[in-house]
């Protein structure tokens, strides 16, 4: 038995190990993760960022329980929090690979991982998905014909097309047989693709954006050029499968950048190449109003991110400075060999 003198020193000590920073940081972790809820929300940013609202709707609780549930997770250092304007969107947050709680969570998120979500959450999210669908297209409906315009209010095709265009000879291929553009815009790109491959898909949710980079292929006579209306879920359901796909500023338009690297990623044949094309995140609010954005731009680490989600490899990174202050990362990915 400890004599009574032993007994304060021995609860001294006991004190000062739960109050280690690492312990705390770990009482907060595994606290924010004891909640069953809170582990959906964390399941749920794996493929995408929400706001709070958003949030509130696919879970259907009050926006201010879930505010609290995302604070609690906040600052354990589950979910990342990002300002679109006005309005703050929310992703799950890994610790680097030398955080000493990085194999906790990250073996949390896995587990989470093979879960699918409850089947009346996955219905609210694809409505959610479905609103911000159907904002980019009636925004690319009425101002087809301002197309340009609008797009060199931030990033004329010229700064960027070089870089993608180098990035692209750069690249070895296995085989040059076809390519795929997601968002075709105006058609410019569609010249170089096919000059590198033998066909090329441009691929559209707008008919009106799909029938200018038609007119395009026709003035410039690009007779390898097939057009399809819809979006990369179609494609996939269609078995479509490409050695190169080519996304140049499309991703701030729509409303699940993560469903489309995992939908091209069973697009490309092994050993294919995914080229993107897009903007730094940045804070200019207008841009939403002006320019039909859903996002206002993204950081490296979320392609990275959605990359190694969907099974692609990172390869080079290139940064283009533009004189208006916005900045331009054109991003290489592949899919990795078999065997």
């Amino acid at each position: 038995m400890e004599s009574p003198a032993r007994l304060p020193r021995m609860s001294q000590l006991l004190s000062r190990v739960a109050e280690t920073p690492l312990t705390q940081e770990l009482a907060a972790t595994l606290k924010a993760a004891g909640d069953p809820l809170r582990l959906e929300i964390l399941r749920l940013l794996a493929r995408d960022s929400f706001g709070v609202m958003e949030l509130s709707r696919i879970f259907a609780i009050k926006q201010s329980s879930m505010s609290h549930h995302l604070k609690v997770m906040a600052t354990a250092g589950l979910v990342a929090t990002r300002r679109e304007g006005n309005s703050i969107f929310y992703r799950r947050q890994l610790p680097a690979a030398d955080d000493p709680l990085y194999a906790l969570q990250n073996s949390l998120c896995i587990a989470l991982d093979t879960q699918p979500l409850p089947q009346e959450v996955q219905v609210r999210l694809s409505d959610i998905q479905r609103e911000r669908a159907s904002a980019s297209q009636a925004f690319f409906a009425d101002n087809a014909t301002k197309f340009r315009q609008q797009q060199e209010l931030i990033a004329s095709f010229s700064a960027y097309a070089d870089g993608v265009a180098e990035m692209l000879k750069q690249t070895t291929f296995a085989e040059r047989i076809k390519a795929l553009e997601v968002g075709p815009g105006e058609g410019e790109f569609l010249a170089t693709l096919s000059q590198q491959f033998k066909q090329v898909i441009a691929l559209d949710n707008s008919k009106s954006m799909l029938n200018k980079a038609r007119r395009t292929a026709q003035t410039e006579q690009l007779d390898n050029i097939e057009f399809i209306h819809g979006d990369t879920t179609y494609a996939v359901e269609q078995g479509c499968q490409v050695d190169c796909a080519v996304i140049n500023m499309v991703l701030h338009h729509v409303p699940s950048p993560a469903q489309i690297f995992d939908d091209v990623s069973h697009l490309l044949k092994s050993g294919g190449c995914l080229l993107v094309a897009d903007l730094c995140h940045h804070d200019q609010q207008w841009a939403k109003e002006a320019c039909g954005d859903v996002w206002l731009g993204f950081e490296p680490d979320d392609f990275s991110h959605w990359a190694q989600q969907a099974g692609l490899q990172t390869g080079q990174s290139q940064y283009i400075a533009l004189r208006n202050g916005f900045q331009i990362q054109v991003r290489q990915f592949f899919k990795p060999h078999k065997g």
